[in-house]
């Protein structure tokens, strides 16, 4: 993880350094988010794989409910105060500032001592290419991880697909002012955290299976409500309550999702299960979104839209079923949950 955050630093340094010497360009900048996204991607599963050593498992839910609400704090806090860096240092300032973020965090990662816990050594922790068919096998081979990972993949593809969409349907087909843009987007996030905050008092009171598909579903069939948006206040405040609505729910079921994820998976194939989840999630991300991009041309934004909330009314017939989670560990991880 360390090693992760180094790397992002130094990509994100060489920006504000290649643009003082007048060597910035765009092949430049394009590399650079190549870089920070694949280390983005080995550090997420490093530290999931990390979590399963550092966390009891009855407080597994806990820390990830935690994770989760620090994660839609920091979203709907980061582009305000981002934009007012731009505004008050300029963006290279900015982008230098954000470098340094990733040095404070390789810091907090070395603060962890090893005497704190003793994680064995992952062998997928070295890249190697089969790693991916590695974790992919072990997916689909267990029939929880597999509902969830079908489900979370294609929940995700589908509502990214539709961001680039809303953007240009607000602020080029609707004339959103920016901040009303912002406030669309930062208002919602706040749900998320609640939500996270609400995620393991609920299992400890519904039970998870219930909790995992009330969220679910909710998620998957708020979406639609934003094919009634329009223009003006009307328009405004229809994205923002469902997009409150959608991330709320996404806060309650997200937890879920990584607790139960790292309950089934064993220490030495963490690694590679979250490394093979999350890159199958962004590369759907981009497909996806490329699709819709194509679907918004032929028909509109707003068209392209509703197909994305219609197509998610069918996503939680992917969720595990009551008999699909009674693994005797797993109910075991669940009854122990304590609420912090």
């Amino acid at each position: 993880m360390i090693a992760m955050d180094l790397v992002r630093f130094l990509a994100m340094a060489s920006v504000p350094i290649a643009y003082l010497l007048g060597l910035l360009s765009y092949g430049h900048l394009l590399v650079v988010s190549v870089i920070c996204a694949t280390a983005g991607i080995a550090f997420t599963a490093a530290s999931g794989a990390y979590l399963k050593h550092l966390v009891a498992k009855d407080h597994l839910l806990v820390a990830n409910a935690r994770f989760e609400g620090t994660s839609w704090v920091a979203t709907a806090a980061g582009p305000p105060i981002g934009g007012a860096l731009i505004g008050l240092l300029g963006p290279v300032t900015t982008v230098a500032a954000d470098a340094f973020s990733y040095l404070l965090s390789a810091l907090g990662v070395f603060r962890i001592r090893g005497g704190d816990v003793a994680a064995p050594r992952d062998p997928a922790t070295r890249a190697r290419a089969s790693d991916l068919l590695h974790g992919w096998r072990f997916i689909l081979h267990d029939s929880v991880l597999r509902r969830l990972f079908l489900n979370s993949v294609t929940v995700s593809a589908l509502i990214m697909a539709t961001s680039p969409l809303l953007a240009v349907l607000l602020l080029d087909e609707y004339h959103f002012p920016a901040w009303q843009y912002g406030l669309a987007f930062g208002i919602p996030a706040l749900g998320g955290f609640a939500g996270a905050r609400l995620s393991a008092r609920l299992v400890a009171r519904h039970g998870l299976h219930r909790v995992m598909i009330v969220s679910g579903w909710l998620r998957s069939i708020f979406p639609l409500g934003l094919a009634f948006t329009q223009p003006g206040i009307p328009g405004l405040l229809t994205v923002i309550i469902v997009e409150g609505l959608l991330v709320t729910c996404m806060g309650v079921f997200n937890p879920i999702n990584a607790t139960e994820r790292l309950h089934r998976t064993p220490a030495d194939h963490a690694a590679r299960v979250l490394t093979a989840w999350s890159v199958s999630s962004k590369l759907a991300q981009a497909v996806l979104m490329g699709i819709w991009g194509i679907l918004a041309t032929l028909t509109s934004p707003l068209a392209a839209i509703t197909i994305s909330g219609i197509l998610l009314l069918a996503t939680p017939l992917l969720l595990p079923t009551r008999t699909h989670l009674a693994d005797p560990e797993s109910v075991a991880s669940a009854e122990g949950v304590r609420v912090a």
